[in-house]
Parts: C-alpha cells; structure tokens; sequence
C-alpha cells in the first residue's frame, strides 16, 4: 500500500464519561462542529478545524481528548452518541496496520477561531466570543474535579439537610427548590460560581446508568450554613424541554422529591472561570433568568457576609433578574429586604397581565448611563446565567450601552474577555 495516500487525521472527541452536559462547548464552537443527543456530546470530523476555542471553557476538561487516526475510519457521530466511554488509543501497530505511516503528520493544521459569515457577507453577532475564560484577576483558587470517573473517589456522598420551595406555591410549572447537601467530614470545598454534579440513581431507557446532571452552587464559599460543610442548590422542576414539549427532567424531578436525610451521589466541583473577585472595590454586574440565579445570590449572600463583617469597601452590586411573572422568581421575598444601598435590584418579567413585556436586556438599556460608567471601570465584572435564549440579547445589550456612551465596542468587548470581566454561563 502506498503511505502517502492515507490521509491521517488529529480527531477530536469528548469524553462521556466526565462530560456534565453543560453545553458551553457547543455554544461556543465557531463552525458549529459540536452537537448532542439527549445524552453524549459530539465532534464532527468533517467541521472540527481545531480552533481550540471549546477548550479553555469546559470545566471538566472532557473537551481536551484527542486520536491520531486514518481520516476513512475516523469515528462517525453515530458512534460518538452511543458511547460511554473513549475507545482506546490505536497502538502503532494497529496505526501501521491500517498504512499510517510512523510518525505521519495529521493533515489539518490548527486555525485561528473566525465567526461564521451571514449571507450579505458580514460576519454574525456571535456573542460567545466576548465570553471570558479566565476568572479575574483577584478571584481565589478554584478546587475542580475532587470527585469524578476519573478519579480515586469515584463520587461522594452527601446529606440533604434542607429542601425548600422558593417560588410561589402554584403551578408545577414554576416548582423550584433550595436544597441544602452536607458533605460531613469528606473535603468538599467550592466558590461562588462553580458548580457539581448530581448522579441521579437508576437506569435511563436503554439500561446504562444514568449521566451527573450540573448544578450551579447557590451557597457562599463558607456554606448555606456558614462554618459548615455544605452548600445549597438552586433546582427548577423540568416538566418540559426548551421547545415546550412534556418530558420529565430525571434529575430536576429526583432532586426535587428528596427529602431530609436521603444520601446524593456528588461529582466536582467544576468550574474555574465563573468565578467573584475578591477585590473588596470590585462592581459586581449580575444578569440572570431562572435558575440562573444561583451563582447570583452565592455571590451576593458572599458579598452581604462581608459587609456585616465589614471587610466590604463599597463595590457596587447591581442585578438583573428576569422571569415570566413575579410568582416564578426564586428568592423574590428574600431580595426584597436587602438593603437598597447594598444591591441595586432591577426586575424584568415578560407575561405580568395587563403588562408589556420586559426581559432582563430592555431593563439594561433604562439603566444605560449606569451601565456606560461600570463597562468603563476596569474593576468592574459581568456575569450571565439563565436560558442560552437570552445570553445574546444580554451581550448586543452591552454593546448598544456602549456605544450609545461613546465608546468603541471592539475595543471594550475584548477588553470584558481578555480581562476576564464577561462571564456568560448559559444553557
């Protein structure tokens, strides 16, 4: 056989076994090269430049998985959704077998990240890119993947301690819960930002155990209960997907059911970028829908702990939070009795009767001239969570603030990334 024509490829996989689904990869592909199914997350061979842009998001580091292989048996997507683990890496001589030839050279080169182009030619608003993947500059040092597949200890087990309803009592439709987990004496430390994973017990349909579901971290780095080992999360009953149909979210639904002293299986922490500064000085700009804010009262309830003890110097703290009405707002009653001159709270909901509708960007634009003075202040952090739907709103929000000031976008945005001052965390 003839070694110069075989055509040798770097693929690109993610590994199922410590993948949390959490969508960042896929949302920030430039060539829209990653998809899933209700279960796996996938690189197509085809699209994958190797830009490297999905790498330094991904808080497991199951984006960072990689196979020299014979560009004609590269693994189909097909394949890559039915598995539960990598497949093994080829052996030399399996490599040569299939007439690669020592030491071949894949043959596609990495290439820099390029925005996909509109039909008039223009490149597209992808608000992804102005995403940071470093946390600022005076963040504390994040513990990541303590527990998980790939670890000693596989998981830990947790306590819940506390399971509470947050919105109004109604419609399961806005069933969201705070629920506290204890860790007792195993090491479980985590910030303001990060998130873990839950292992739901059981099966899915085809018989394999079922995947960690991610939560973000609604507790203080001190805990739910401070001087305690434990945290809380910030868990919304799914009863349909993002597209309205029926289905029953496996993780939300068990989560939700628990009561006190039922035992959870805990991967994690994850995470290293969506991470508070520490800076006592630093603005603090929140934009959350939902469940979205959970990293939004960890950050705050740090923020409160600190004035109370006072180590706080006066940051601004500023929050958007938007809904569909009042009653399915999580935390509603509790943020209105924080001090108005400690938190600057900014409503949004999009189906009050007898109402227009407002969503958490329209409310930024009525704040602009707030908002111009904080994108100017290099002390001052964003961060974006809640539905992928509004992440882009959010961000032309911003830019339209900005240049409405007077200032150049280019220059600010990517100042926000390189910085690490725009942390969007949607899904």
């Amino acid at each position: 056989m003839d070694m110069t024509e075989i055509h040798v490829i770097k693929q690109h996989l993610i590994d199922p076994e410590i993948c949390i689904r959490c969508n960042t990869c896929e949302a920030i592909c430039p060539v829209q090269a990653i998809t899933h199914d209700s279960r796996n997350y996938v690189v197509d061979a085809e699209k994958c430049n190797f830009c490297m842009a999905c790498i330094s998001p991904c808080p497991t580091g199951s984006i960072d998985n990689w196979r020299t292989m014979p560009r004609v048996k590269a693994y189909s997507l097909d394949a890559q959704l039915g598995w539960d683990e990598l497949p093994p890496e080829l052996t030399p001589e399996e490599l040569a077998a299939e007439g690669v030839a020592a030491g071949a050279v894949p043959d596609i080169e990495p290439v820099s990240p390029s925005l996909p182009a509109a039909s008039n030619g223009e490149a597209v608003f992808n608000s992804a890119q102005y995403g940071a993947t470093l946390p600022p500059w005076s963040a504390a040092h994040a513990y990541v993947n303590l527990y998980g597949p790939k670890t000693a200890e596989k998981s830990v087990t947790a306590t819940v301690t506390g399971n509470v309803r947050v919105t109004e009592v109604g419609s399961d439709d806005y069933d969201t819960h705070h629920i506290v987990l204890d860790f007792g004496k195993m090491p479980f430390p985590v910030l303001e930002g990060q998130s873990i994973g839950i292992i739901p017990p059981g099966v899915d349909a085809s018989g394999r155990p079922h995947f960690a579901r991610q939560y973000s971290i609604a507790s203080p780095r001190n805990g739910e209960r401070p001087g305690y080992n434990n945290l809380s999360l910030t868990i919304k009953r799914v009863l349909e997907d993002h597209q309205g149909r029926p289905v029953r979210g496996v993780g939300s639904n068990y989560m939700c059911d628990l009561r006190v002293g039922d035992t959870v299986q805990v991967m994690g922490p994850f995470g290293t970028s969506f991470l508070m500064p520490n800076h006592p000085r630093s603005n603090i700009v929140m934009i959350c829908t939902g469940t979205g804010s959970a990293p939004m009262r960890a950050m705050t309830e740090w923020r409160r702990r600190l004035r109370k003890s006072g180590k706080f110097e006066e940051g601004k703290l500023m929050l958007f939070f938007g809904a569909r009405t009042q009653e399915e707002l999580p935390y509603f009653g509790p943020l209105q009795n924080l001090p108005k001159d400690f938190i600057d709270i900014n409503f949004a909901f999009s189906r009050r009767p007898g109402a227009p509708k407002r969503y958490v960007q329209d409310v930024m634009r009525e704040r602009a001239a707030d908002l111009a003075l904080l994108l100017q202040d290099p002390a001052t952090c964003f961060y974006v969570c809640g539905l992928k739907s509004m992440e882009e709103g959010v961000v032309l929000a911003l830019r339209d603030v900005a240049q409405q000031a007077g200032l150049n976008w280019d220059a600010v945005g990517a100042a926000l990334k390189t910085e690490g001052r725009l942390h969007l965390e949607t899904y």
